[in-house]
């Protein structure tokens, strides 16, 4: 099994911007002020979970229907 990159996110593959993976301290972390979207982790296979954190764009939660049609 190839070694998971924890700088990038396990679902878009951009740099998730992860102040732990860059030797920072927890509390300097984006994750720790902005809310992550519970379905966000649930898309994550379930083999991958807990190896590398997602980035700010996938933690969001995903518009609704209704909000993407009216853009």
């Amino acid at each position: 099994m190839p070694q998971t990159d924890s700088s990038h996110c396990p679902l878009c593959g951009q740099s998730n911007q992860c102040a732990m993976a860059a030797g920072l301290a927890p509390a300097q972390c984006w994750c720790m002020a902005q809310p992550i979207a519970p379905a966000a982790l649930q898309r994550l296979p379930p083999e991958q979970r807990g190896l590398a954190c997602i980035c700010p764009q996938c933690a969001r939660p995903l518009p609704t229907r209704q909000e993407s049609q009216s853009i």
